[in-house]
């Protein structure tokens, strides 16, 4: 996958190329990703790259031709043009997986008080990360590459991805290490039983429980099997449970 990033400060980009999962992704050449400088487009003869918006108003406004021209120019046939604007669908886990089949992906940064309107023909989508407001859009580019090349083949250890937050939109279960008892909190029992079985209905029923109370939002737009639903209706603990911590007793230290 090539990921192309245009804005107008390359510089923030630095760590984010040179650390951890990205860095060894790239290095694996499982992702190419061009920083692209935007000001490097600009005609004008002041090198400028935005200006006033016309009819009065605060700040400025990013010019079309240095943005189009950045665009074309770094545009494949295959490209999907993407534009971070409050004006797109809030970015969640299943666009991520959307995109990561994507083999050209432009991402299209603001900054300043916004974008010439005019800019919009020539992206292909647009793209929220929440409704908060940030100097630019810099930063919500790491966050769309980062959670895309997370999920290309080699990035990462499969089984890492395959039990994350937000898989049919609920969040993950609790995670524990050693030691057992840490301050008088100690891991669950049942953890140490052996069996695995036990323990996934477990997972699952937390998972379901945190995501129900933590995230109503998500949980809603979950579907429940029946295994679920019966797994939300035990008030105490099951048997499958209460025989897999009794086997396990003999791993606890």
């Amino acid at each position: 996958m090539r990921i192309t990033i245009l804005t107008l400060f390359p510089e923030m980009f630095d760590g984010f190329l040179s650390n951890s999962i990205i860095k060894r992704a790239i290095s694996k050449d499982i992702v190419e990703i061009e920083i692209i400088n935007i000001r490097d487009y600009t005609k004008d003869k002041y090198h400028r790259v935005d200006s006033a918006p016309v009819g009065g108003g605060a700040g400025l406004i990013m010019k079309c031709q240095p943005i189009v021209d950045a665009i074309n120019d770094n545009r494949a046939k295959n490209s999907k043009v993407i534009m971070l604007s409050p004006r797109g669908k809030t970015y969640n886990q299943r666009k991520a997986i959307d995109l990561s089949k994507e083999e050209d992906i432009i991402l299209l940064c603001g900054h300043y008080e916004g974008i010439d309107e005019r800019v919009n023909k020539y992206v292909d989508e647009q793209i929220s990360i929440g409704d908060y407001i940030l100097t630019g859009g810099e930063i919500g580019s790491m966050v769309i590459a980062d959670s895309i090349i997370r999920l290309l083949d080699g990035a990462i250890a499969e089984e890492s991805i395959e039990t994350e937050s937000f898989d049919d939109e609920l969040l993950e279960y609790p995670q524990y290490t050693e030691p057992y008892d840490f301050n008088g909190d100690k891991v669950p029992d049942i953890l140490y039983s052996g069996n695995h079985t036990a323990i996934n209905k477990w997972r699952r029923k937390q998972s379901l429980l945190l995501t129900k109370e933590n995230r109503p939002d998500l949980f809603e737009k979950h579907e429940l099997t029946k295994q679920e639903k019966k797994l939300l209706e035990e008030k105490e603990k099951a048997s499958w449970e209460l025989a897999a911590i009794e086997k396990g007793k003999k791993f606890i230290k």
